[in-house]
């Protein structure tokens, strides 16, 4: 085993944990703000994929040296993440929850549509390609898109009327 190698699976798995917390909490208090859940029909299967794609990274990937190139690729990803996260503070959650409020049109929201998204997309292929594991790249980027069509239809479905009035 790598060193390097289990210190960037542990990273994956507190931060993935950490953020489930924060959403818990933060879909909590926008729940109580009067805010709605929208597509929670797809969650669980969102979550599954995504669970499902740490497991590869962690049971095909525990033994594997690091790349330290899409490490540092990596690394600039996680600047976007903080600036993403810290920029929808208690808005941030996993779930598609609609807050009766006007959009944040901040940060990186003021430059891309769905920063959190391009994100995602983005960690999904260089996360793998991080550890050599070019196959669970391509197979878990179709997934993901699939997922995204699904999620960004509703997302923005919901999102319009906010939008427009």
């Amino acid at each position: 085993m790598h060193t390097a190698t289990l210190l960037f699976l542990g990273f994956i798995i507190v931060q993935r944990l950490s953020e489930l917390v924060i959403a818990k909490r933060n879909t909590a208090t926008l729940m109580a703000k009067g805010a709605y859940e929208v597509g929670g029909e797809h969650y669980p299967v969102m979550v599954g994929m995504h669970s499902l794609w740490i497991a590869c990274l962690l049971f095909l990937g525990y033994d594997q040296s690091v790349s330290f190139g899409w490490l540092a690729l990596f690394a600039v990803l996680q600047v976007f993440r903080v600036w993403i996260l810290g920029t929808l503070g208690s808005r941030w959650t996993t779930r598609v929850i609609i807050l009766p409020e006007p959009l944040v049109v901040a940060g990186p929201f003021k430059y891309f549509k769905h920063p959190n998204y391009m994100l995602v997309v983005a960690e999904i292929i260089v996360a793998p390609m991080v550890l050599g594991l070019t196959w669970v790249a391509l197979v878990f980027t179709v997934l993901n898109a699939a997922m995204l069509y699904v999620r960004i239809g509703v997302e923005e479905k919901a999102l319009s009327s906010l939008r427009t009035g």
